[in-house]
């Protein structure tokens, strides 16, 4: 690019720019109500309804321990979005190009990797989901994989155009849904009960209660990643509290609500039963069956649902890519978001017959990274630079931070997951100590390590190496 600092006082068509930073004199976006609808619409969706139905037939718990397990961990896993959020407007940086002034140029690189990688994974798991809705509710007249290519399409179409596009569609995509889950609420609340815990033990209980935690956290904290990508272009002097509430409240209350509504769901023997398999899709069938044609209409709005989930994927993917380096900054955001369509498009279609489960267990073990990487920033940014950012640096490898601190604390926090996961595929060494299936503090003891190491680590790379980077920039 010709500059690392852009003017976008209006965008017409196609956005061309990408991770450059945004001067604060030409920023135009001034709905500030969008730090709310944006996350809304995101998380408005048949993915968190699926996520808090595993509380009771997966994880053994009951409905007030449920309930409990899911207000206490998306508070927590939301502090770490609605924080990042406040960087937008402060910095006008992309989220993982914030990321360098922890990490430095090379670990900004292995952290945009990190999150390429889950961009895609997501969006595979996402289109495959829908797909597979789309299939059963044209009774096969529509195979899975035209229901595939029918969601990547038209989230790309919104995604490609960029920032302000996506704005557009989020600002609107949460009304039918919510209205739509309202609907599924009324007719399936006769048939809700106050399930109690199937675990028979103190130690079991202990068990299912942190690793549903772990799952709520980590569906709540995976959208930090994204976080300061979707109000970059919002003034300067925008107040950090009202963005930090509105999009707090945009993922919080959302989670909170279809979570709850999806464990309800289970509190059902027979609904149980059916999401036993695990297919989401089957589960909302099956609540949805007494409207009949309605119904089927309902079902086929919350396999678009999908768009609204799968928009923020595919347009962060863009701007992660463009952080590997400058080459990569050279070609245009919108054309690495077309190749990451492509590509998670090329990995959902001979995916989706068999290995929906094996892609959603993976992912979960990959979004364990988020953990040990937001604890990093938010201690780089409180106790290090004390909210101070030389942000004319951001594309200068030779003033960023070396960024040893924060590689060597990752690695650390990772080995925190691999002692404390537990999932279907691995159960690290303490985990097995709770419980007959373990017990997942992998997101816990991630972060403690990667916590601890990166205060004693980072103070030593700037007494040997940093005094003269870190600087005195007003934010």
């Amino acid at each position: 690019m010709a500059t690392d600092i852009i003017a976008i006082p209006e965008e017409q068509g196609l956005e061309t720019h990408g991770i450059e930073r945004v001067s604060p004199k030409t920023r135009t976006h001034v709905r500030i109500l969008d730090n709310f609808t944006m996350w809304l619409s995101a998380n408005l969706v048949i993915s968190t309804i699926g996520l808090g139905a595993l509380a009771i037939p997966i994880f053994g718990l009951g409905f007030w321990d449920s309930l409990a397990i899911i207000i206490i961990f998306n508070v927590i896993g939301v502090l770490p979005v609605a924080f990042f959020s406040t960087l937008g407007p402060k910095l006008g940086l992309r989220q993982m190009t914030i990321s360098r002034f922890a990490f430095g140029w090379v670990g900004g690189i292995i952290m945009a990797l990190f999150n390429v990688a889950a961009c895609i994974g997501w969006s595979v798991v996402n289109v495959i989901i829908g797909g597979q809705l789309i299939n059963a509710l044209s009774s096969g007249r529509v195979p899975s994989w035209a229901g595939i290519l029918i969601l990547a399409i038209l989230t790309t179409l919104v995604s490609v155009f960029g920032y302000r596009y996506v704005h557009r569609y989020e600002r609107w995509a949460w009304i039918p849904m919510a209205v739509i889950f309202a609907i599924m609420f009324f007719v399936a609340a006769p048939h809700f009960s106050i399930a109690v815990s199937s675990n028979t033990t103190t130690a079991a209980e202990i068990a299912g209660l942190l690793s549903f935690g772990g799952a709520v956290f980590g569906f709540a904290v995976g959208w930090s990643s994204y976080a300061a990508d979707y109000n970059v272009n919002q003034p300067e002097d925008t107040p950090s509290s009202r963005v930090f509430w509105l999009t707090f409240l945009g993922v919080f209350i959302p989670c909170i609500l279809l979570e709850t509504l999806g464990m309800a769901f289970t509190t059902n023997a027979a609904w149980s039963t059916i999401f036993a398999n695990g297919l989401v899709g089957d589960l909302l069938a099956a609540v949805v069956k007494p409207l009949g044609g309605f119904g089927t209409l309902i079902l086929v709005l919350l396999a678009l649902s999908v768009i609204a989930n799968n928009i923020p994927n595919d347009y962060s993917l863009g701007l992660s890519v463009q952080v590997f380096g400058r080459p990569f900054q050279r070609v245009p955001r919108y054309v690495w978001t077309l190749i990451g369509a492509i590509l998670y498009v090329s990995i959902a279609l001979p995916a989706q017959a068999n290995f929906a489960h094996t892609l959603t267990d993976f992912l979960l073990i990959v979004a364990y990274w988020l953990g040990p990487w937001a604890i990093i920033l938010i201690l780089e940014h409180f106790v290090f630079r004390h909210g101070r950012y030389n942000v004319d640096d951001w594309n200068n490898p030779r003033r960023l931070p070396i960024g040893w601190a924060a590689v060597v604390s990752m690695a650390l926090g990772l080995v925190g997951v691999l002692l404390g996961a537990a999932q279907v595929y691995y159960t690290g060494p303490i985990a097995k100590l709770v419980g007959p299936y373990g017990m997942d503090i992998g997101f816990e003891l991630g972060v403690v390590f990667a916590a601890i190491s990166y205060l004693i680590l980072r103070r030593i790379e700037i007494n040997t190496s940093e005094k003269s980077r870190l600087g005195t920039a007003a934010e």
